[in-house]
């Protein structure tokens, strides 16, 4: 073990750490509800998100209890709602299997749904001060540039290398301290762009700093296909002003929240020619007037852009029975992606009928 990179990383963290709620408490469930909120969000975004949480399912039974609508709308905002789902979900299945009662040991924290290693390295740490390391994104760029690593983290034998290395610098005596110190220092610290190399504690032995290579490491091996999608959503409200709404079940993004009926093109589509589609007539019919075209909405994803085109529609018949529609005034009770949150926020739907 390095002990001038463990005990100098444990000594800026103890003059340098944030006040953060699960900070102060070793419940393993909350713990878990912050790592999960944690894994794509950054602190200053998730930590209200947090307070909710905890606020309104204070245990797994409260969240297990839950109805998904509820647990996804609470979660409105954040992106990437598998997390939110394959919580509820681990959340039901611990109360089946386990009363309720979270596992204790890092092999069974693993087996829960949407659990990997470095989830489980760090409940285990926090939760129980088990000496298993985490290894994230801040820990990756952190060592890799102290050390000099210019394997690619996305690469298998890049994975296996870095978690040997941050096992092997693990203070085992305390390792809930080490890994919240190094997961502190590469969040606030050794930052993906500019950080403040020249006031770093470890700037005489990291080797990026020295090589000049700070901008190149982490290495990656993949690079993302980001594609381009092109929404265009009909709001189409009946003679008593219901509007369809549709839960999405499809295996792609928002799986589980709300939006309109949706017509996917390949490319940008102007009016004139959305309104000749099959699919716009077959949802539409002949009789219809279109009260409202928004500008163009553009919302990136990790790997996607979407531009998104609202169409608000007004026909002159009953929705049928078999289709789901809602009150203008319900809306807020959904839990719409972001895009549509926008939307939603910039357009009165009430005056447009």
């Amino acid at each position: 073990m390095e002990k001038w990179f463990t005990q100098g990383l444990q000594k800026w963290y103890s003059h340098n750490k944030r006040n953060l709620p699960w900070r102060h408490q070793t419940d393993p469930y909350k713990i878990w509800v912050s790592e999960i909120i944690l894994q794509q969000t950054q602190v200053k975004q998730g930590l209200s998100y947090y307070n909710k949480f905890v606020k309104n399912y204070p245990t797994v039974k409260h969240l297990a209890k839950a109805t998904e609508d509820k647990v996804l709308k609470d979660w409105q905002g954040l992106g990437y709602y598998s997390r939110a789902r394959n919580m509820h979900s681990a959340a039901q299945i611990l109360m089946k299997e386990n009363n309720g009662n979270f596992p204790k040991t890092f092999e069974d924290i693993k087996k829960m749904k949407g659990v990997g290693d470095y989830t489980a390295a760090a409940i285990a740490g926090f939760a129980y001060n088990l000496p298993h390391a985490v290894v994230d994104g801040n820990v990756y760029r952190l060592l890799s540039r102290i050390f000099g690593i210019q394997t690619p983290i996305d690469s298998g034998v890049g994975k296996k290398q870095f978690q040997a290395l941050a096992t092997d610098l693990l203070d085992v005596k305390d390792p809930a301290t080490h890994n919240q110190a190094i997961m502190e220092f590469g969040s606030q610290f050794c930052k993906p762009s500019n950080p403040d190399c020249q006031n770093c504690i470890f700037k005489n032995k990291c080797y990026a700093f020295l090589a000049g290579k700070v901008a190149e490491l982490p290495a990656k091996s993949k690079k993302i296909k980001v594609v381009n999608r092109y929404f265009n959503y009909l709001i189409v409200a009946d003679k008593g002003n219901a509007i369809l709404i549709n839960k999405r079940a499809q295996n792609d993004i928002w799986k589980g929240l709300y939006d309109f009926l949706l017509i996917e093109t390949e490319a940008e589509t102007g009016s004139k020619k959305m309104v000749e589609l099959n699919e716009f007539k077959k949802i539409t019919g002949k009789k219809f007037n279109i009260l409202h075209i928004s500008k163009m909405y553009k919302h990136v994803l990790s790997h996607q852009n979407l531009f998104a085109k609202f169409y608000v529609i007004k026909l002159d018949v009953t929705h049928k029975k078999t289709q789901k529609s809602v009150k203008i005034s319900t809306l807020t009770k959904y839990a719409f992606p972001r895009l549509i949150e926008n939307f939603l926020n910039n357009c009165n739907l009430n005056e447009l009928f």
